[in-house]
């Protein structure tokens, strides 16, 4: 039933989402950009749950305050002390190793405001939890969002960004004035 209500949401406001998720992955860190507006979690949760994906997604210990913590956690979210991000990255690591099914969403610019590089985090947790990480877009330009490549964080960290930066290449965020690739 959420799931329908979310699809009807998102067809009214004239978004197409493809779910091209490879069925074989179960377990992934989801990379999301560009992030710049309260409304790309808006949309992302709208897709995720039209899909029925079971995204989590990590946001800082401090949104998590009456009232707000009991709903984001319903709606996925973990609280991260972004003071200490080893910290934060074996407790994500521990909810992969207890899950059968497990997609994080990351943002790798960590805030919505214009930053000039990405955070490293994203990888380190793909890595230490041994899980691809896959590529989401929400494209505004286009209203169209959903899926792009799959890395292996095996491979070389910027092997990986010169993958993730040309995807990312051409893609229309809300406030584009606020998003940059990394340098």
């Amino acid at each position: 039933m959420k799931s329908r209500i979310a699809n009807f949401i998102l067809k009214q406001k004239g978004w197409k989402i493809d779910s091209n998720m490879p069925a074989d992955i179960k377990k992934a860190v989801v990379i999301m950009a560009p992030h710049t507006s309260y409304y790309d979690f808006v949309y992302g949760w709208l897709a995720f749950t039209a899909y029925k994906f079971k995204g989590k997604f990590m946001i800082k210990k401090e949104s998590f305050a009456f009232p707000f913590g009991p709903i984001l956690k319903s709606l996925g979210g973990i609280p991260v002390d972004r003071s200490n991000s080893r910290s934060a990255i074996k407790s994500v690591h521990k909810a992969f190793e207890n899950s059968k099914e497990l997609y994080l969403v990351v943002t790798p610019e960590g805030t919505r405001k214009l930053v000039t590089n990405w955070k490293k985090g994203f990888y380190h947790i793909a890595k230490e939890a041994n899980v691809p990480i896959v590529c989401g877009y929400l494209d505004y330009k286009l209203k169209t969002g959903g899926f792009g490549p799959v890395l292996n964080p095996s491979d070389d960290y910027e092997v990986i960004m010169k993958s993730i930066q040309e995807f990312y290449k051409g893609k229309g965020a809300r406030h584009p004035e606020k998003f940059n690739l990394s340098q």
